[in-house]
């Protein structure tokens, strides 16, 4: 017979991580403290958006539950904790919440219940919990913005934290994660805790490269998408390597775990030099295209309108925390924005000389540039001869490459990208 599953904080990764294991056949409780917002879910409103999310929720039918009262947890086998773990300005993880919530959720477990902590908490965090060994894990949580439903249901593998890793995870647990089909990694609670942040280090590091070489080539004449199949195609870098030139890191959960290994590295004296450098990098880079659009055209011409197209700190999501998009436009408070995103109001926006459009195309109108902050994929389906003919300018500021370069050149506009010299 099949645990029932109880995930506790209908968060971005509570809600998700809940629809993708009902979709593997488990009966599901899903249990938050907001009443509205579970009035909200148990209506098919949903407080986020991720591909595909809407129709597996619907899918899974009377087998996913919402409810606003912890006792319905009694009837589960297994219960993940999965709150969002908020960070300050430093990066550090508050955790006062999780622990209330955990504090909340153990008086409603029975007696045979395991609890995994589902969020993403710092070394030592699991272990100090109050409750028993052989009942208590840790999940390393697989969560992508915008793709969330897809790692949901098809993880690469789960890393488990618990008090023994070398004995056997219990059968109801094992049952559970069994059913997606990947490799099981079980260590003790530190190593797990600490794995996700190793994991977002090599990602750090290959987003460094990146923009490093990125840069080197805007300024030598060579393209940065021409380099990067042959290091592809390097067994010791890879075909899945993360090589893509951005703005710098964003979203918050990269710069959290920099922020834990710093102040792990100060309290242990160990180095951590090139963290520092990769946080440096990051805050270059996430200058690219204020500098880009003041060179071309701020600093050449008066009463300048700019179009931005995407607010969102990546695609496919609503999310806007440390969003590059807003930090962008942050440096700009002189100059006349008009603003376009698929899913984020103009509203989120505190800018004195901004203004939201309907379309994307109604937000070029008239203007002397046009910068696409973030590559949401519909952008690259609008006809660029459109966009030449709605413009008054002709610069066009594509950081993420969302059109196709011959495509700008050839509608006459001046294209500027990441890794390859301004063509047009």
């Amino acid at each position: 017979m099949k645990p029932i599953v109880g995930f506790v904080g209908m968060t971005h990764l509570g809600l998700v991580s809940a629809t993708g294991t009902c979709s593997k056949g488990f009966d599901v409780v899903c249990v938050d403290a907001d009443a509205s917002l579970v009035t909200d879910l148990q209506s098919g409103k949903l407080p986020v958006v991720e591909p595909a999310l809407d129709d597996m929720l619907r899918s899974n039918g009377s087998k996913q539950r919402f409810s606003s009262d912890f006792g319905d947890l009694a009837a589960c086998d297994v219960v993940y904790v999965a709150p969002d773990v908020p960070t300050d300005d430093d990066g550090r993880s508050e955790l006062s919440g999780i622990r209330q919530l955990i504090g909340a959720v153990i008086p409603h477990l029975n007696a045979s219940a395991f609890l995994v902590v589902l969020c993403q908490v710092p070394p030592g965090f699991t272990r100090q919990l109050d409750f028993p060994a052989g009942r208590l894990f840790y999940q390393v949580e697989t969560l992508i913005f915008g793709r969330a439903v897809e790692r949901a249901v098809e993880p690469e593998r789960f890393i488990i934290g618990s008090a023994d890793p070398e004995g056997e995870l219990p059968e109801a647990y094992s049952v559970l994660l069994e059913a997606f089909g990947c490799p099981i990694l079980n260590m003790r609670y530190e190593s797990a805790e600490l794995a996700k942040i190793s994991i977002n280090m090599c990602l750090v590091a290959s987003i460094g490269v990146a923009n490093t070489m990125a840069e080197v080539c805007e300024n030598v004449g060579a393209d940065w998408a021409e380099i990067v199949p042959a290091l592809k195609l390097d067994r010791r870098i890879g075909p899945y390597s993360y090589l893509a030139p951005g703005l710098g890191l964003a979203g918050g959960n990269l710069e959290r775990d920099l922020a834990t290994v710093m102040r792990l590295s100060e309290e242990h004296e160990t180095d951590s030099g090139i963290v520092a450098a990769w946080l440096d990098n990051s805050r270059h880079r996430r200058d690219w295209a204020v500098k880009a659009v003041r060179r071309e055209v701020l600093d050449v011409k008066l009463d300048v309108v700019v179009a931005v197209w995407g607010l969102a700190y990546k695609e496919n999501t609503h999310s806007v925390k440390n969003s590059p998009s807003l930090a962008t436009i942050s440096q700009m408070r002189d100059v006349r924005l008009q603003l376009h995103d698929p899913v984020v109001s103009a509203d989120v926006v505190d800018h004195p000389m901004s203004t939201g459009a309907e379309s994307a195309l109604d937000a070029v109108r008239d203007a002397d540039a046009l910068m696409v902050l973030t590559p949401w994929p519909e952008y690259a389906d609008i006809d660029i001869g459109a966009v030449a003919d709605t413009m008054r300018g002709c610069v066009v500021i594509d950081p993420y490459g969302v059109f196709e370069r011959k495509d700008v050149t050839a509608a006459g506009l001046r294209y500027l990208t990441l890794g390859v010299p301004a063509i047009g």
